[in-house]
């Protein structure tokens, strides 16, 4: 389905979000999370995906977050045209990892939320 520009899909427990489609992960980065409404920790990890690499040409972002026991899995990446920059998929975690980050997405996206 897309909506306002951005394509998603939800399929056994799993939620993409994507600017094209289909989505491909040239570039991508996993992290765990505690349980977590999908789209909207998608959408919160996409935007500052974006703004970390929207100086990146041809840079189209994908996030997938799918469920497990005991919380979710994120991989957030995308689609790069030409070659990947040295050091962008640390950069990915980086961001995945950033403390700030996630309390801020948990916040948004939280069961509770």
């Amino acid at each position: 389905m897309r909506r306002n520009g951005w394509h998603t899909h939800e399929q056994d427990g799993c939620y993409v979000l994507a600017r094209h489609w289909p989505p491909l992960f040239d570039v991508a980065a996993v992290s765990g999370f505690p349980p977590a409404r999908a789209s909207r920790l998608a959408r919160q990890i996409r935007q500052d995906l974006w703004r970390k690499f929207q100086h990146l040409r041809g840079f189209s972002p994908v996030v997938e977050v799918a469920a497990t026991e005991d919380g979710v899995i994120v991989r957030a990446g995308g689609r790069l045209s030409g070659r990947t920059p040295p050091g962008t998929e640390g950069r990915i975690r980086d961001l995945l990892d950033s403390p700030a980050h996630r309390a801020r997405w948990m916040v948004c996206a939280g069961e509770d939320a």
